[in-house]
């Protein structure tokens, strides 16, 4: 195992929970106690995740996770002592594919960077079968190259915002549920008061340059999903 995980947690004690939690399943870890420090290594090592925290006392973790997003694609889990939800949506606008508030129990932590790691290695290392691609006025994305462009212009996904958006390509026409859309691409059981597929969707419209009450590709069909027509 190769994995590398960056570790950004001005709390001593947790950052040296989790690196044990980590090193013992294997992975290499990279630690850092403050947001600048942290960004240095993104831009000098190849990272597999980062587990970021919030509170930082240089950067907090909103921005930093803005940062790493304008160059980055891996995973990123926002650990966090906020519950709210204005918090957790927060982090998945800003390119955040998780989020696990403090206290949290080690274990379920490991598993969602397991998670996240086979997800992000399936859907960028592995390419899917043939040349599969969609053109729609403008808006082309293509599964064998993993690429996006909207009008000859390079649009920058996660791996997530990707099969979001190919999933609703793919289903052209159709209303796709939250229930679908998360249960398809997170592949885990949707909750009602999940808010991380409106959250998604609300980023991939930032990147599509989609107007809020006119949107040209992502339309909302209001209690019922999205769809591109």
């Amino acid at each position: 195992m190769n994995e590398k995980i960056l570790i950004v947690d001005d709390e001593q004690e947790i950052a040296d929970l989790v690196e044990v939690y980590l090193r013992n399943d294997g992975y290499l870890v990279r630690k850092f106690y403050n947001a600048l420090d942290a960004l240095s290594c993104v831009e000098t090592e190849e990272i597999s995740l980062a587990v970021l925290d919030i509170m930082l006392p240089d950067m907090d973790g909103f921005a930093l996770c803005q940062r790493i997003r304008e160059k980055h694609l891996f995973p990123i889990i926002m650990l966090t002592a906020r519950g709210e939800d204005l918090d957790k949506i927060t982090g998945l606008t800003l390119g955040a594919d998780d989020y696990i508030t403090k206290p949290f129990n080690p274990l379920e932590l490991m598993a969602r960077i397991k998670t996240q790691l086979r997800r992000y290695t399936r859907y960028n290392q592995n390419p899917s079968r043939g040349a599969q691609e969609w053109d729609i006025r403008g808006l082309h994305i293509s599964r064998d190259s993993h690429r996006c462009t909207l009008n000859g212009a390079e649009v920058s996904l996660t791996p997530l915002e990707f099969n979001i958006l190919w999933h609703l390509c793919c289903h052209r026409g159709t209303v796709v549920s939250s229930e679908e859309l998360f249960e398809e691409v997170w592949g885990e059981k949707y909750l009602d008061s999940n808010n991380t597929v409106m959250a998604h969707v609300a980023r991939l419209r930032e990147k599509l340059h989609e107007p809020a009450r006119r949107p040209k590709y992502i339309k909302t069909v209001w209690g019922v999903g999205y769809t591109i027509e």
